[in-house]
């Protein structure tokens, strides 16, 4: 029979050997530097935490330091990620959370049509969308700013931050008095992975109607809630 390939969150502890050179400081110092680190997915959480040799971490403050409760990481301890400064892999700085090496993103251009609505009002149409897929998440549709109906859109001071795109900044939508807070994001200096989507908005496919091709795409769930349904199918 065949198997969906697995993804996040695991069940038990998983870990996974990385080759790249990882450094972490803090006020000016560097108190993480390994070429010996791991990649450790802890159960139900969907994204990974670096795990070092113990002698590889020299923090001034031990209750930053936290090991594992597992007889094959028993040598290793992580950091949180907001007790340092700035991480790296090799020379290049890492945001948000480390990286997973099997999380791939590819921003294709495409001339799919694709129409977005919120409460029967058209809000985007465009023939020259850019489709971003990330590995286990639903496919984002980028439009050009000029398809996106401007008098709609509104001031957000919500930002977030992702390892792989950047940091988004985002749009309120405004119909006859009411506000739709976040329905749209965009990437002013997108990371170079995603750099094909500067200059265009991408609305939240999970709370939208989502139009492509003329066919009304389903509203996605989050991935948590995917893997509970799959759960709920196979009992």
């Amino acid at each position: 029979m065949a198997a969906l390939h697995p993804s996040p969150p695991f069940d038990e502890l998983t870990y996974y050997p990385t080759a790249r050179w990882i450094r972490g400081t803090h006020a000016g110092n560097t108190v993480v530097d390994t070429r010996r680190a791991l990649l450790v997915w802890e159960p139900g959480k969907m994204t990974p935490i670096y795990a070092f040799p113990a002698g590889d971490v020299s923090l001034p403050a031990d209750d930053a330091v936290r090991g594992f409760d597992d007889q094959d990481l028993a040598d290793y301890v992580t950091v949180p990620w907001d007790s340092l400064d700035h991480w790296y892999e090799e020379d290049e700085e890492v945001f948000v959370h480390p990286r997973d090496p099997f999380v791939r993103i590819d921003a294709l251009r495409s001339s799919r049509h694709v129409r977005v609505e919120r409460e029967g009002r058209r809000l985007a149409e465009s023939d020259t969308p850019v489709l971003l897929f990330e590995t286990g998440l639903p496919t984002r549709y980028y439009l050009p700013e000029a398809d996106v109906d401007g008098s709609l859109l509104g001031d957000s001071e919500l930002e977030t931050g992702c390892p792989y795109k950047g940091f988004a900044s985002y749009r309120d939508v405004v119909l006859d008095g009411r506000r739709y807070p976040n329905l749209f994001w965009y990437y002013q200096h997108p990371f170079r992975e995603a750099s094909e989507v500067k200059g265009y908005l991408a609305p939240y496919n999970e709370r939208v109607e989502l139009i492509v091709d003329g066919e009304l795409q389903e509203r996605p769930a989050s991935p948590l809630r995917r893997r509970a349904e799959q759960a709920r199918r196979a009992a």
